[in-house]
């Protein structure tokens, strides 16, 4: 600390004075705290704190004597808690104050504080960094040179990528989602032998980008269609701050599976021809252009259900392998059992069905599954005692992973309903502008 004299300093919190030395300052936990070691000036000193008496070198700050209290505990012992009888985001405000934030709670505060903010939509911004927020009046300041234009992109960028953000964003979104509807209405309907053209063309024909083809509403359709999603994935690539970034992200590269088979089968008509072999086998434009299905996916960009599932399955990962090694274990096991007593043994009744281990694979995991189609079915006693044990086991193994998937997503989706109301707030705000 370059200001003051004395070889320790005194915080005041609200009535409550603590002592420390002025090295524990340089790298206290606390940003707000650890401040005032690089104060060269009294004026620095008061941007930090809210007064300063020199003559005993002690701080004041005008904050909740008791949150700070926990907080201090939290420095010495690396846990973090609410206070008892304190409103939960009156002590995250206290939080963000002294420099801390959400992810340093226990796991069981973390949950009460999401699951406070979700009910009252609440959001508490982040501090600013040292030096740009202290001294300089709310809504004022001096911008650097390019801020407009990062402004303008930033404003873009969450247009396209948050449908809550703004009214913009809401009908945009709305768009997207009418052109994803229409163009999965014609393309179911396009498998319906009514759609068909008057000469009742082949599938084969069907699936062929003619000059004809594309002169039909169907063809008019789907490539308006495709020429939004084109441009929209175009501008979003363009608004992006991190390009690599954005073609790693699994939506984009759904968007682009989506997108790629009408152009190459376009590009195949105009350089093969109408007529050559590879149009008239048609099995590989066929597979292009039911490709298309992806376009459903892109609804997880306007809906948290479909996006709390992906995030789920990203973070639960290892509890889906998991559940993966159990089944493949037990279908290792009990397939192996079912051939043996069911065909292998020459007890004079011989199950054609369980013929071998590989058939006997998918007895077994109907039966997990609790599916069971009846198409097989064991006939021998011995047989039926090990599937109603089969059933029993793979209704246990099944259960046993769910409970983590289940906490994971309720945490999830409160994550993601948590920055739809932030960015419900900025909507608000809009129209009431």
């Amino acid at each position: 600390m370059n200001f003051g004299r004395g070889p320790s300093v005194v915080l005041n919190v609200g009535g409550t004075r603590y002592s420390f030395s002025r090295e524990v300052l340089k790298d206290f936990p606390l940003r707000r705290v650890s401040r005032l070691h690089g104060c060269l000036s009294e004026q620095d000193v008061l941007e930090v704190c809210d007064d300063y008496d020199r003559e005993r070198n002690e701080y004041f700050f005008d904050r909740h004597s008791e949150a700070f209290g926990f907080i201090m505990l939290y420095v010495r012992h690396g846990h973090l808690r609410f206070v008892p009888h304190m409103c939960e985001l009156s002590f995250y405000n206290e939080m963000i104050y002294w420099g801390l934030e959400g992810s340093h709670l226990d796991y069981c505060c973390q949950r009460r504080l999401d699951d406070r903010m979700s009910e009252t939509r609440t959001y508490y911004a982040a501090e600013e960094p040292p030096g740009e927020a202290a001294g300089r009046p709310e809504g004022k300041g001096r911008r650097p040179p390019g801020a407009e234009g990062g402004k303008w992109l930033e404003r873009m960028r969450r247009t396209f990528e948050e449908p809550t953000s703004s009214v913009a964003a809401q009908i945009l979104a709305t768009v997207s989602i009418l052109f994803v509807i229409v163009s999965m209405v014609v393309l179911c309907a396009s498998t319906l032998p009514e759609w068909r053209a008057p000469e009742n063309r082949s599938v084969e024909e069907q699936s062929r980008y003619t000059a004809e083809s594309v002169r039909e509403p169907s063809g008019i359709i789907e490539a308006i269609c495709i020429g939004w999603f084109t441009a929209e994935c175009i501008v979003r690539f363009i608004v992006s701050k991190n390009k690599c970034e954005f073609v790693r992200r699994p939506l984009n590269i759904i968007d682009l599976l989506a997108i790629t088979p009408y152009y190459i089968s376009v590009l195949m008509t105009v350089l093969t021809g109408e007529n050559s072999q590879l149009q008239r086998a048609g099995v590989t434009l066929r597979v292009l252009r039911m490709m298309r299905i992806f376009w459903v996916i892109k609804l997880a960009r306007h809906f948290i259900g479909l996006q709390t599932l992906g995030l789920t399955l990203k973070r639960c990962y290892r509890e889906m392998v998991m559940l993966l090694v159990f089944i493949c274990v037990a279908m290792a096991i009990f397939s192996a059992l079912s051939q043996l007593l069911e065909n292998g043994l020459d007890l004079g009744t011989k199950n054609k069905d369980y013929a071998s281990i590989p058939a006997a694979c998918w007895w077994v995991i109907i039966s997990m599954t609790t599916v069971g189609y009846g198409d097989m079915c064991p006939i021998t006693v011995p047989g039926r005692i090990l599937g109603g044990i089969c059933v029993v086991s793979g209704i246990v193994l099944l259960a046993l992973p769910i409970t983590f998937i289940y906490h994971s997503f309720v945490q999830c989706y409160h994550e993601l309903k948590f920055r739809s109301a932030r960015y419900g707030r900025s909507l608000s705000a809009e129209f009431l502008n």
